[in-house]
């Protein structure tokens, strides 16, 4: 199986789906790469993920608003397409197997019941010592 995560902001609010007596929840991620250019000039690139999450709890859909940063994880697909002038599009699309809400404290402070993704929550276990703090050599929690 291959496997791909993505942190990226949602560029619209989610649509729950009824397909075949199962739920889906919609929605695209927007994942941008800033890098230096030959010319030493700051360039953004921007992939844009469609996910598909395919579940019984639904009960995160009403967090998943435009410009919430998210983790997502799940089983990626490239499909192809014919745009409306006749030539071919390719879409990165991703069947969700999880999805993490992610933000600042003070967002979700607003939204009982939802904390952001912290470090140590992140870490694997391996990772963190007795005392709590990481043991790797960077301050990087990935």
């Amino acid at each position: 199986m291959i496997k791909m995560q993505v942190i990226g902001n949602l560029g619209k609010d989610c649509t729950t789906n009824m397909v075949s007596g199962k739920n889906v929840i919609n929605f695209s991620v927007a994942h941008t790469e800033r890098y230096r250019d030959s010319q030493n000039n700051q360039k953004d690139k921007t992939i844009w993920v469609e996910c598909a999450y395919w579940t019984d709890r639904t009960a995160v859909a009403p967090y998943l608003k435009k410009g919430q940063q998210v983790y997502v994880e799940g089983i990626p697909d490239i499909r192809t397409y014919t745009k409306s002038d006749g030539t071919t599009g390719v879409s990165l699309t991703l069947r969700v197997l999880s999805v993490q809400l992610l933000g600042s404290a003070s967002r979700n402070e607003e939204e009982p019941g939802l904390r952001p993704l912290g470090e140590k929550a992140s870490m694997a276990a391996s990772e963190v010592s007795a005392s709590g703090q990481p043991t790797g050599d960077d301050d990087m929690p990935f």
